[in-house]
């Protein structure tokens, strides 16, 4: 497979990958961080860095509304539910090994 073959579909699985998250939005980001040690802060926080390496400056917020597809604050305001005492000792260890990536 070509190079830029190969990019263009991890492109298009990015996008698909952004756009369930974003019409499940009951998926709470402390589940998928203790589940699978990545969530959409993840991924804007992975946005603003690949675009750094490309000499593109996007800022957090910037990512963070194209990977929830509205301004993080009213995504939080909209779904983001409390977390429980579980979801947050959960999330204690998670968030360590979500940071070796």
């Amino acid at each position: 497979m070509k190079d830029e073959t190969r990019t263009e579909i991890e492109a298009a699985v990015f996008r698909k990958l952004a756009e369930h998250l974003k019409k499940n939005p009951e998926v709470q980001n402390i589940d998928l961080m203790n589940l699978a040690y990545f969530c959409r802060n993840c991924m804007a926080k992975w946005y603003t860095g690949a675009a750094a390496e490309r000499g593109i400056d996007i800022s957090y917020d910037e990512a963070r509304e194209i990977i929830y597809g509205m301004p993080y604050s009213d995504y939080k305001d909209q779904y983001q539910e409390k977390p429980t005492p579980e979801q947050l000792a959960a999330f204690e260890q998670s968030n360590k090994k979500a940071t070796e990536y």
